[in-house]
């Protein structure tokens, strides 16, 4: 039943699958291919010869749903950026890690994005928002899309018989074993779901308004304002707010020997959930500051709040940014 089932529309349920995974819906695609690899080997004269097709129609789907990513980073920049932020599952922190190994090996990560969790959702509009030329972003993603196809195929091949034997004491479950399998998905998405609530309610306690933060600022009592987004993200939006200086949550040392601990730090980054300025002035709580505080809302709400910002100097911003943000920033 199984065998004829892949036989016959095994080919089109991989292509969907993973076209719907690439475009960022819930759906892992990787499954799917390890099970058309186990039974290609298990039945060659007759699944097998869908292989190639399986492959090629793998390598295809991915390309149209990171082309649709690549194209909204090229169009929305740093927009896509935060919609993403606000969407993932994941701390903003694993959003930043993944703008800084993007910005250090470029375009070439999309080789292997699809095997780093968290990698490819970024680094894929992140190309089309740095101005990537399509050209270039479809060669090494077609690679990553072929090396991560092929390697679905190829374990599923190469352990067909345990695969089998899976499958066949899930045959003996009958529908019990399909309900626990989506059971365990939907637990496994409440969990991260509920983890991430709880992070952000955490470190929602202590927060500076934007409204207070330019009173003080109005009154000449400008505190030390921390910018802490990545380099790759400063490029896609080259503002910053008068006054502001770079900071590395990863150096927390280099602030903790500049500043006396009864000095007032602000910290702002650029995620809607403002996950890495709490996180950091949580540490700077913890090795002795009094006064430090993350803006709530960030660069973002500082600038819809018609705020003055100023431009950075020395970094020309993207098209992109141009068209998005500098009508913000007046």
């Amino acid at each position: 039943m199984l065998h004829d089932l892949v036989e016959q529309y095994g080919p089109a349920l991989i292509f969907a699958n993973v076209l719907a995974a690439s475009i960022g819906l819930p759906v892992p695609a990787m499954p799917s291919l390890v099970l058309f690899g186990a039974m290609a080997a298990m039945h060659p004269g007759s699944v097998g010869t869908q292989l190639l097709p399986v492959l090629i129609l793998s390598i295809f789907a991915t390309l149209i749903g990171d082309s649709a990513w690549y194209l909204a980073g090229r169009v929305y920049g740093g927009n896509t950026l935060k919609t993403i932020c606000r969407l993932s599952l994941s701390r903003d922190t694993c959003v930043k890690k993944t703008e800084r190994f993007f910005g250090r090996w470029g375009v070439r990560v999309l080789a292997v994005a699809k095997f780093v969790p968290g990698l490819s959702i970024v680094s894929i509009p992140m190309a089309g928002a740095m101005g990537t030329r399509y050209r270039t972003f479809l060669t090494y993603d077609s690679i990553g899309a072929a090396l991560w196809s092929g390697t679905g195929l190829i374990i599923g091949a190469l352990f067909a018989q345990q695969i089998d034997m899976v499958f066949a004491a899930a045959g003996r479950l009958g529908r019990t074993a399909g309900v626990v399998a989506v059971a365990l998905l939907l637990l496994y998405a409440a969990y991260r779901w509920i983890r991430r609530r709880q992070l952000i309610n955490k470190l929602a306690s202590a927060r500076i308004e934007v409204d207070e933060l330019a009173t003080l600022v109005a009154a000449g009592n400008t505190p030390v304002l921390f910018d802490i987004r990545s380099h790759e993200k400063r490029k896609l939006d080259p503002f910053v707010i008068p006054g502001s200086q770079f900071a590395d949550e990863r150096h927390l040392d280099q602030i903790v020997a500049t500043y006396p601990r009864n000095q007032k730090l602000v910290i702002y980054c650029s995620c809607p959930n403002e996950i890495s300025a709490a996180w950091m002035a949580k540490q700077l709580n913890e090795a002795g500051f009094a006064d430090v505080l993350p803006l709530r809302g960030g660069m973002e709400a500082w600038r819809d709040s018609g705020r003055p910002v100023e431009a950075l100097p020395g970094m020309p911003p993207p098209e992109a940014a141009v068209e998005h943000i500098a009508p913000k920033a007046v």
